[in-house]
């Protein structure tokens, strides 16, 4: 069960192919998920919606509020973790600090790393780990949780999310730290659509993250220009 939990993503990646939008040109990365096909009252053509991440409600380390209009104009790369895992986060976080060092001055880019552990990771934690990354002065890669509010399923609720970006991560008493979760980085566009899964364990896979990421930049930047001249 949990072997399969872990494969979530390259599995999604797979499965979902018949469901990602067909690029419009060949510099257009797909949309990844299920896709509904609407009637519009008028009876004009019927509208097409994209999944996309829902609605959230997380803290970053330096006590600022997180929804997802926190990102509205901005693409982010997602990934959990959590301060305290011995096994696959400490490698997950480098491979995303060279991803941020490349692109993190873009203004249409954040980065959004959600803690699985929010019981353990508070706010200082959180920023204390973001310090030692080296990061501690970054205002745009969050590391976040959703814990600081008080709700009682705060661990569910960051599992739950988990789910929706195709990544896996779950309690397990056996897993070094104690919680399972896979190195899944996730590229999400400007409107809140998934448009790309790495494993950021793969240098190959990190790589071809570092390739895609200027096609969804340029995507992203378009449409703030053409906010911008109207």
């Amino acid at each position: 069960m949990l072997r399969r939990l872990l494969l979530l993503p390259t599995l999604a990646a797979t499965l979902l192919t018949s469901c990602t939008e067909a690029p419009k040109q060949a510099a257009r990365l797909p949309i990844m998920g299920e896709r509904d096909v609407v009637p519009r009252a008028d009876g004009g053509p019927a509208d097409t919606v994209y999944a996309a991440v829902p609605a959230f409600r997380l803290t970053d380390q330096f006590g600022q509020v997180l929804t997802n209009q926190s990102f509205a104009g901005r693409a982010y790369v997602a990934d959990f973790f959590f301060a305290t895992c011995p096994g696959i986060c400490p490698k997950m976080q480098a491979e995303l600090l060279k991803v941020y060092k490349q692109f993190g001055q873009k203004p249409e880019l954040a980065f959004l790393s959600h803690t699985i552990d929010p019981a353990h990771d508070s706010i200082p934690v959180l920023r204390d780990y973001a310090e030692r990354l080296g990061v501690g002065t970054a205002r745009n890669w969050h590391f976040a949780t959703t814990g600081a509010h008080g709700e009682p399923t705060a661990r569910d609720t960051v599992f739950q999310l988990a789910q929706a970006y195709f990544t896996a991560a779950l309690p397990d008493k056996q897993a070094p730290g104690g919680f399972a979760h896979n190195g899944t980085f996730a590229l999400v566009d400007d409107q809140g659509h998934i448009r790309g899964l790495y494993d950021s364990l793969n240098p190959k896979e990190v790589a071809r993250l570092l390739q895609e990421l200027p096609i969804l930049l340029a995507e992203v930047d378009g449409r703030r220009k053409g906010v911008a001249r109207k």
